[in-house]
């Protein structure tokens, strides 16, 4: 079944997150991660040794038998605890270990032969229990171990079993280690792509609460408008009627925009906005602007911060009168949307999820947001951002709550 087409912003999080379940690219999730059955096959190795007891080819074969059956039980012990973190570093691996090393000394001095081949098994077992940055030396002190023993038995094939018990521990250690590396980098991924889905949906949500809120707010104004003056006004009420198709019509647009991610404000438009707004729900609207021109990311945060201050003044104040002040200099730029309403801007039970997320937004650019009863009535909405500042914002913080 082929995914449907999506936005490319949000196409690229999915494919992301993909490519995390999977990085081969396909269907089927990452296998278990390897356990101790992985080296139990190597113990077919010691089939010699047991085929020289049951041949009666050793001596005291019941001692044999036991010791044959004490390295066995240490091996499995050791390797199945060393795919445990925890128990891998823990004082009973590494004593178990130092046994199994003695147990091997004393088999292969005893009986020599095939019993010396218990060695590369012990290089197994240390490589898979001793991954870290002292490998190296472990390493090379069990070959020269190994080297001595095998040299005392059998003279100069002590050097292939030297070789062989190194070559088992490092081997072992890499690709154990490697596997683990990863896994790592796998269970990275994915956090990645989780993040990335997360800081979607948070967007998404807070684009489309300043969106609509907005939006719906200055439909149902003007909808209230063209009812009033229908029957006294009717080219007045067309007027507004016409606006309401405008301002679904734009809403539309900024949504599609919003989706795919690449919607930018303009400070201008939202201030030209905001007068119509406030014309419709009768309250004058003064704007003053002055300074140099602004940055476009800078002027988007400021268009966000105009559209959901005057928002609440139409939804909550009661105001006959807002002033929209903007002043700005070379370094910095401070925005001021205040009202005469009785009633506050904003929500009766404190800031609202749009001022809080204007505050998160602003805090990442390096700037603030804060807003409050004046002593005098009304309420004020202030703003400030370093003209350079908002370039490049950190992401909101993922704590917030999505707004509905």
């Amino acid at each position: 079944m082929t995914r449907p087409r999506l936005p490319r912003r949000i196409a690229c999080r999915l494919d992301a997150w993909d490519l995390a379940r999977d990085p081969r690219g396909g269907d089927e999730p990452p296998g278990p991660p390897p356990t101790g059955f992985a080296l139990l096959p190597w113990l077919l190795m010691g089939l010699g040794s047991l085929a020289n007891i049951f041949q009666d080819e050793t001596s005291e074969p019941i001692l044999a038998g036991a010791g044959l059956l004490a390295f066995n039980s240490l091996y499995v012990y050791v390797t199945f605890r060393s795919f445990d973190h925890t128990k891998r570093r823990s004082p009973a691996t590494r004593l178990a270990l130092v046994l199994m090393g003695l147990l091997t000394c004393v088999l292969g001095l005893g009986y020599g032969g095939t019993w010396l081949l218990f060695f590369p098994l012990l290089g197994l077992a240390a490589g898979a229990a001793l991954r870290g940055r002292r490998l190296a030396r472990w390493g090379w002190t069990l070959a020269t171990l190994a080297g001595v023993v095998a040299g005392v038995k059998d003279g100069w094939s002590g050097v292939n079993i030297a070789y062989g018990t190194l070559l088992s521990t490092m081997v072992t250690a890499a690709i154990l280690g490697l596997s683990d590396v990863v896994r790592d980098l796998r269970a990275a991924r994915e956090e990645l792509a989780r993040r990335a889905v997360a800081e979607e949906r948070l967007r998404f949500s807070r684009d489309l609460h300043d969106l609509l809120g907005h939006t719906l707010s200055v439909i149902v104004v003007k909808a209230e408008a063209a009812r009033r003056l229908s029957s006294r006004d009717l080219p007045a009420a067309l007027t507004q009627v016409t606006d309401i198709e405008a301002v679904g019509r734009q809403a539309l647009t900024e949504i599609r925009e919003a989706v795919t991610g690449y919607r930018e404000g303009s400070l201008g438009t939202e201030l030209d906005r905001a007068r119509s707004a406030l014309s419709a729900a009768d309250v004058a609207p003064v704007v003053h602007r002055s300074g140099p021109p602004l940055p476009p990311r800078t002027e988007a945060l400021l268009g966000w911060v105009v559209r959901e201050a005057v928002t609440n003044v139409v939804r909550h104040s009661g105001a006959s009168r807002c002033e929209i002040a903007v002043l700005g200099s070379a370094e910095r730029v401070r925005l001021t949307v205040t009202d005469d309403g009785p009633g506050p801007s904003g929500t009766s039970a404190g800031p609202g999820t749009g001022l809080t997320g204007l505050t998160e937004r602003l805090a990442a650019a390096g700037g603030s947001l804060t807003a409050g009863a004046r002593g005098k009535g009304g309420f004020v909405v202030r703003a400030e951002l370093p003209v350079d500042g908002a370039a490049h914002p950190a992401v909101p913080s993922a704590s917030r709550a999505a707004a509905p």
